[in-house]
């Protein structure tokens, strides 16, 4: 995918060998994220139709939950992070930005990794799922102090760290690391973060409180200490949340995730 003149034939060739990938493909084509349904019917078409950007985000998804397939009790976090992934993609297409142009497919690919230390703790810490209540709980300290107050490292780093051994873009690496750091996302030090992960943060931390409005699950204090910068990152009001709240609702791309 990486060569400048991709043969598509031979991607078509690679991508049926896996039939995983290849049902999600056609899913994903014929889905309301990308508006085009009942149109895909074919790896071939599904590579014409929502290009090399997207089939990319495809294998992205499925790989990330295949690599955590020995951790159990996971199907509630991975259907938030499908569902909100697919509402950060649909609302980088209602928005506007100051600089260029954040692109549905990036917004939901960050969507998708942003929390992808969670299940790496899951599986290295027994009692880490009393610390995730714990800090979705907690209206004060950020929700990486109360990992790190417990165990001397949180999902952020981890996930950062993770997305580096993936070969992530670095705008995704930092967006990981710092989307609970409420100083990054103002650009303030010592974290500075780029203006895209910014953006990426801001989109996703939105969609997590839309798709917390629309589902009423994941309930979290997150909103409440991150809500206004990423506000301001996004250049919309308080009141402009209850239209797109509507608006979200009415398109229902959060309610069957494509993966």
């Amino acid at each position: 995918m990486r060569n400048k003149n991709p043969n598509f034939g031979d991607l078509e060739k690679i991508i049926s060998v896996d039939v995983g990938i290849s049902a999600s493909l056609l899913k994903i084509s014929n889905s309301a994220f990308f508006g085009r349904a009942g149109q895909v019917r074919s790896v071939k078409e599904a590579l014409q139709v929502i290009g090399l950007n997207a089939v990319a985000t495809a294998i992205a998804a499925l790989s990330l939950r295949k690599a955590f397939a020995h951790v159990p009790n996971l199907e509630r976090f991975w259907d938030s992070s499908a569902r909100i992934a697919q509402l950060s993609g649909w609302l980088a297409g209602q928005l506007e930005f100051p600089h260029r142009k954040i692109k549905p497919e990036e917004a939901y690919t960050f969507g998708l990794f942003r929390d992808c230390g969670i299940p790496v703790l899951m599986s290295m810490y027994a009692d880490y799922f009393d610390i995730l209540k714990t800090a979705n709980n907690e209206s004060v300290r950020s929700f990486t102090a109360v990992e790190d107050d417990e165990m001397g490292l949180n999902h952020a780093m981890i996930g950062a760290a993770l997305g580096n051994e993936w070969q992530l873009p670095i705008e995704y690496q930092a967006a990981i690391e710092l989307h609970h750091d409420a100083d990054a996302i103002r650009g303030l030090s010592p974290h500075i973060a780029p203006d895209n992960s910014r953006y990426f943060i801001a989109i996703a931390q939105l969609s997590e409180f839309l798709f917390q409005g629309l589902s009423g699950l994941n309930k979290t204090c997150e909103w409440g200490k991150l809500g206004e910068v990423c506000l301001d990152v996004l250049c919309i009001r308080e009141e402009d949340t209850k239209q797109l709240l509507q608006a979200a609702e009415k398109s229902a791309v959060h309610v069957e995730p494509v993966f």
